[in-house]
Formats: C-alpha cells, structure tokens, sequence
C-alpha cells in the first residue's frame, strides 16, 4: 500500500523543502508557486486521478459479464495517465487493475510483456494490447459496451 504513495509523498516534501527555501530567501511569489507545481505532480502520480482500482480476478469476472476492457496501470505511469486524460468521463467504464497493488495482475502483467511491467496493458477479448493509443480503446469501449 505503501509503495504506490511514495512518489506523492516524496513530491510533496521535495517541494515543500525547497518552496520554504525559496520563501526563507525572500521568494514570496516562487516560493508558493513552486510548492503549488509539486503538490500537482504529487496528485497526477497518485492513484488519485484514477477509478477504483479492483483485483485482476474482479476485473476478468466483470469483464467477461459486461465485456468491457481490462486496464492494468501503476502510480507515477505517464503512459498511464496520458490514457486516463485522453478517455476522460468514459474510464469509468473500463476495469482497472493497479499491478502494485495485485500481484496477480503483474504476473499477468509480466507474461503478456515477454516478463517486463509495462503498463497501461489492456486485455479486450481475453487479448492483452500494451500501450494502446487511447483512440483505439474508445473504440474498442464502444464496440463492447454500447450503453
């Protein structure tokens, strides 16, 4: 639980140390506006900006009863996070898996990679795709959720 705040926690209080500096230096306007930068890196590399996330075994459960697509992901991803800015309202609609968090998902993770951790990889169809382009799974959403 602990691993996937860490990155957040280290932002935060890089940030907050070097922002006191700059505000201890006379910085009145850097100070805060860098503090400001930090505690926005340490929100986009939380789990925060994400849905939910379920276990692997959840996810091919529900996946095979609604047929929706399967994402696994990590905190502090850019490939992650660019996927999950670009589906917006509709990621709600997909099921994701942290791989920090299950180690049953990075198993799966690992044997769809030839044994690498690269994320986002989505299962549609019982297919694992890594890295999709986020236009392909809107459309891979609509195809298998018409709702």
């Amino acid at each position: 639980m602990m691993r996937v705040w860490l990155a957040p926690i280290l932002l935060l209080v890089s940030g907050g140390a070097v922002a006191a500096k700059l505000i201890a230096d006379g910085s009145t306007l850097g100070g805060p506006l860098f503090l400001l930068a930090f505690v926005l890196l340490a929100v986009l590399n939380s789990p925060l900006v994400f849905p939910r996330s379920i276990t692997a075994a959840e996810a091919h459960r529900r996946s095979a009863a609604d047929g929706r697509p399967i994402v696994f992901w990590r905190p502090g991803c850019v490939y992650c996070l660019r996927l999950r800015y670009a589906m917006r309202h509709r990621a709600r609609r997909l099921h994701w898996v942290d791989i920090w968090r299950d180690p049953e998902a990075a198993a799966e993770v690992r044997a769809a990679n030839d044994g690498d951790e690269t994320v986002p990889t989505v299962v549609v169809a019982g297919t694992p795709h890594t890295n999709p382009p986020p236009s392909w799974l809107a459309a891979q959403l609509t195809r298998s959720s018409p709702n």
